[in-house]
């Protein structure tokens, strides 16, 4: 009953400090606040380092072929970079989906770490960078204490770095902290599979040679291979595949651009083979699929000017 009592406190605070459905930067830095009215439409975007906590509603994330499914009774903590696909699968006007995220560095990881000699040992157990934890009752005390900030800003500069570095005590004390911890231990096979991700980010636009990825990270090309796949549950070609693609959607919703030319500026060298791959993704062809949206973005618009 305590738990779900937090949770209803924590929906009542999102949805006093977000707008109706959205993405919504709050107050307190990289923390974000989510709000949607009723189901929606697969999105495609890259996760940065993250826990994501649902006070009310439900969503599904997808990892290349992998499904994840969490709520209330749940949290997701995405480790590194990765592409996925996210949908709210439960939310209504009555009761609308409600949920936040709070991005974090390898760098606040090391810190933590650094200070608690309880798990700055932990060992190296190569699991997905993705991954979905029973919320715990220390863990949702810390996330309350940081959103309560949301009503008391003046405590924000002071206390908002004290909570966050709880939140991720508390991770690195659960059962996935071994996980969550290789992203900042150097030496680690997790580090180095992280560095050469963002390389891979970096230079979006490159044809990707794995054997310098491989290089890079220090290790043959088959255990670069089997490393990278089992973080990200995709080949490094697959990933810089998935990455082309959402960003090349992001430049032809957001920019009007045309298909060839932003097909080129993502790293495409054939236009035809951009278009079949665009497809495969997104259900239709770049100049279809940016109509179909667009159509969707006015409709959503004229429904909203009648409220």
């Amino acid at each position: 009953m305590e738990i779900l009592h937090k949770q209803n406190e924590l929906s009542k605070l999102i949805a006093n400090h977000s707008g109706q459905n959205g993405v919504y930067e709050s107050a307190i830095p990289a923390l974000f606040l989510i709000h949607h009215s009723k189901e929606t439409h697969p999105v495609y975007r890259v996760y940065k380092p993250s826990f994501c906590f649902i006070a009310q509603g439900l969503k599904e994330i997808l990892l290349a072929q992998e499904r994840y499914e969490y709520g209330p009774a749940n949290y997701l903590v995405s480790s590194m970079n990765l592409p996925v696909i996210g949908q709210v699968i439960k939310a209504s006007a009555d009761t609308p989906y409600l949920s936040l995220k709070l991005e974090f560095t390898s760098d606040q990881i090391f810190e933590v770490l650094k200070e608690s000699e309880a798990i700055a040992t932990m060992k190296e157990h190569p699991k997905r960078a993705l991954y979905v934890g029973e919320i715990e009752a220390s863990i949702l005390d810390a996330v309350l204490r940081l959103v309560q900030l949301l009503d008391h800003p003046e405590d924000i500069p002071f206390l908002s770095p004290i909570y966050k570095r709880e939140i991720l005590y508390r991770l690195l004390q659960g059962p996935y902290g071994a996980t969550l911890a290789q992203i900042a231990i150097e030496k680690s096979g997790t580090y180095r599979i992280r560095e050469t991700i963002e390389q891979i980010i970096t230079h979006l636009d490159q044809t990707l040679r794995v054997d310098e990825l491989a290089a890079l990270a220090n290790m043959s090309v088959p255990t670069f291979h089997r490393h990278f796949k089992e973080l990200t549950a995709m080949s490094p070609i697959q990933f810089q595949k998935h990455l082309r693609l959402q960003e090349a959607r992001r430049l032809l919703l957001s920019e009007s651009a045309d298909a060839s030319d932003v097909a080129f500026r993502v790293g495409y060298e054939s236009a035809s083979q951009f278009s079949r791959e665009y497809s495969r993704m997104f259900g239709a062809p770049p100049k279809a699929d940016v109509k179909k949206f667009m159509e969707k973005y006015d409709q959503r618009l004229n429904a909203a000017s009648l409220l």
